[in-house]
């Protein structure tokens, strides 16, 4: 390793390319322990014991940036970052693959393994293939992932795989007024035990501090300067995070996203009203992110009115999260869906799209 961690934030600091902030100086200096204890473990199974890091706190206090920076520094032959709910939707995959197939098809793809618990042969497959995994925006929603973790964590843990995961929420808070939640209280208690838990506490919200002042509804999408500006606000509010793809779990369906990073989702106005979603998928992209931006939303009138109404539906679970907007739309608010059947409900949106992007709207979401 050429130089530690801390050094290389100094060095971004100094360089302009990062704001120095005693908060994330603080996380470094726990990010920078853990870099310690790993290159203190000589093999995978061997040396000290090295559990992770659980780093939790307000939304854009740049847990993700660290996280990532730690990430990229650290030189392990096998490592992963990925958002938290792609990993559980890749967990369940194994998992519906381990209780359908047969003992050939189970030994192909998981090796040999007694029993029909699928956790341990998942455990040591993912181990197998990350000794570092990465976690962004750890939250639990649905009992599927309540019931499974605490287990899958032990038998990571047990497999000496190291684990770093970042949440808006202190573990005490995950899955809180779940369903049948005392049955996950003992994954809160291991976290708690084998994890270092770290606040990120400070009080600026980078991201929002770049959002304020700017522009957040660009028209009309035809206009190549538009699309720019549009496209360098996303640039300026990811800068220093990994853009990735993503899934949300709704109802054992899933939603895929390709341009995630961190809270903030890219998306289009096709991909989310032209097809039949509803409002238990954007409650769930509303708790999921804190930033959605959305391109090409267009013109509407009675020939699509479905659309229409799950765009309604969709900015009232925005508006109602107190989520920030980010729109690319081929006309004003009020100009969206301005006459037919259907353009008198349609007014409450344009409210809300007007206030969504006016200065106090922003200041006053969290």
């Amino acid at each position: 390793m050429s130089h530690s961690l801390k050094s290389h934030y100094l060095n971004l600091i100094k360089k302009g390319a990062l704001t120095s902030d005693p908060a994330q100086a603080e996380t470094v200096d726990v990010l920078s322990q853990l870099e310690k204890d790993i290159a203190r473990t000589t093999s995978w199974f061997g040396g000290t014991k090295v559990y992770g890091l659980y780093l939790w706190g307000q939304p854009g206090r740049g847990k993700s940036m660290l996280m990532d920076l730690f990430y990229d520094h650290i030189p392990l032959p096998s490592k992963r970052r990925i958002h938290f709910h792609a990993f559980m939707a890749t967990v369940h995959r194994l998992v519906k693959q381990w209780r359908e197939g047969d003992a050939a098809t189970r030994k192909k793809v998981f090796g040999t393994h007694k029993g029909d618990d699928p956790i341990p042969p998942i455990a040591r497959l993912i181990a197998k293939e990350s000794r570092l995994l990465c976690f962004d925006e750890l939250q639990v929603t649905d009992i599927a992932d309540a019931m499974i973790l605490g287990r899958l964590f032990e038998a990571l843990f047990a497999h000496k795989v190291i684990l770093i995961a970042t949440s808006n929420r202190a573990p005490e808070d995950l899955y809180k007024d779940g369903l049948n939640r005392d049955r996950f209280v003992p994954f809160i208690q291991l976290i708690r035990d084998q994890m270092t838990v770290h606040e990120i506490r400070g009080p600026r919200d980078f991201r929002l501090d770049r959002l304020k002042g700017a522009k957040v509804y660009f028209t009309p999408s035809t206009d190549a300067a538009q699309v720019t500006a549009f496209d360098a606000l996303w640039t300026r509010l990811t800068e220093g995070m990994t853009e990735t793809g993503t899934y949300i779990c709704v109802n054992k369906r899933e939603l895929a996203f390709k341009r995630a990073a961190g809270p903030l989702l890219r998306t289009n106005f096709k991909h989310l009203c032209a097809k039949a979603n509803g409002a238990a998928d954007y409650l769930a992209i509303a708790e999921r992110f804190t930033t959605v931006f959305i391109e090409n939303i267009p013109q509407m009138g009675p020939e699509n009115r479905n659309e229409a109404k799950r765009f309604v539906t969709l900015i009232d679970a925005l508006y109602e999260a107190g989520v920030k907007l980010v729109s690319l739309a081929a006309a004003e608010p009020a100009d969206l869906y301005p006459t037919g059947d259907g353009a008198f409900e349609f007014e409450r949106t344009v409210s809300r799209l007007e206030e969504m992007r006016s200065v106090t709207y922003l200041e006053n979401v969290v």
